[in-house]
């Protein structure tokens, strides 16, 4: 976890903007994936949506 934060901190704000658009899409297929079926991991998408706050946190104080 702390190497993730790490990370973020060295990222610029360009490459957080693109990470954030990474993770929504893929947020996005999970939720249509689960439309049909059951997730196998439940917990996967809760992660994502924290590490989506972790990057706008980021974002914000940069600014």
């Amino acid at each position: 976890m702390t190497k993730k934060i790490e990370n973020l901190k060295e990222m610029k704000e360009d490459e957080l903007k693109k990470k954030l658009f990474e993770l929504e899409e893929e947020i996005r297929s999970i939720r249509f994936k689960a439309e049909g079926s059951k997730s196998k991991n439940v917990k996967e998408t809760a992660t994502l949506k924290k590490q989506v706050a972790r990057i706008l946190t980021k974002i914000n104080e940069k600014k």
